[in-house]
């Protein structure tokens, strides 16, 4: 049977009710990965029972990694490192994958080899029903960084990345429950064009009570200002990209501090809307050019 170079990664938390259907996505592929690396982040259901009868029957190299609960982005970058292919795949346990997903993609993205990330479309499920997209969430192809500045633009589940990128924009941010992919996308986005396959590969499960971004919900608006604060701090941005991160910075905090204020958590509200001017000040000094703009 044909392999492509890639290294199917998903991790996965108490969800073995879902990820029996991601990892027989895996399986039913045309065109088969190298390897499937499933890191179990400290279930305490019967995920590792099922990955073991899993594995026993599975149709493509398995490798089980078993962590205390670190997060999402700690079992990711995990996988990353004990990845032996060219080329990473990534899904979440409570997505699944069109069966030519990886056939379709892969021809894809090595016919457009100067790229270093693909994407494709998704469908969006909510508690099994079909969830139109709004338009602010279609998936972009090329220079992404302004839509990735705004939300989280591109789906985990859908992305395929050559290894060696990881070697220039770094892991994921083990610090991040939530939030991670946000800030990986804005990594990579200042630094590279994606490339996207414009087909409908992945479905994206959503709406449950058991996903991170549903248990963070309420601190989401923080941990996207921390990964803006990050990308301020570093010397890996053009004058423009840095007007527009900090355009960005300042929207959110304003919005978050406001919101804050507005329900009497006066200490963090001011916390936050003080740090508009100290990034305004670090601007200027990074780019000299743009004192006159940031003072109209």
């Amino acid at each position: 049977m044909n392999r492509c170079p890639v290294t199917v990664i998903i991790p996965t938390f108490n969800r073995s009710v879902l990820l029996e259907r991601a990892v027989e996505s895996v399986f039913h592929q045309t065109l088969q990965c190298s390897e499937l690396i499933i890191v179990d982040d400290g279930s305490t259901d019967s995920t590792q029972e099922l990955l073991n009868q899993l594995s026993d029957f599975a149709k493509v190299p398995i490798r089980l990694y078993y962590q205390k609960n670190h997060g999402p982005a700690a079992a990711r970058n995990l996988a990353i490192r004990a990845s032996e292919f060219p080329y990473l795949a990534f899904l979440d346990s409570d997505d699944h994958w069109h069966k030519r997903k990886l056939e379709k993609q892969y021809q894809f993205f090595t016919g457009n080899s100067h790229y270093k990330i693909c994407h494709t479309r998704e469908k969006w499920l909510r508690r099994g029903q079909h969830l139109n997209q709004k338009k602010k969430h279609i998936p972009r192809q090329g220079d992404i960084f302004d839509h990735c500045l705004q939300l989280c633009a591109v789906g985990m589940s859908t992305v395929m990345i050559k290894k060696e990128l990881f070697d220039h924009v770094g892991l994921f941010d083990e610090s991040l429950r939530c939030c991670e992919d946000y800030d990986f996308w804005l990594r990579v986005s200042c630094r590279y064009h994606f490339l996207l396959l414009e087909e409908f590969l992945t479905v994206k499960e959503g709406g449950r009570e058991d996903q991170v971004s549903f248990q963070n919900r309420l601190g989401m608006d923080q941990l996207r200002i921390y990964s803006l604060r990050k990308l301020l701090e570093t010397n890996i941005l053009d004058s423009h990209q840095y007007l527009k991160t900090l355009a960005e910075f300042n929207k959110k905090v304003t919005i978050f501090g406001n919101g804050c204020l507005k329900h009497d958590k006066i200490d963090i509200g001011s916390f936050y809307l003080d740090l508009i001017p100290v990034y305004k000040e670090m601007a200027v000094k990074k780019f000299p050019q743009l004192k006159e703009y940031l003072d109209a």
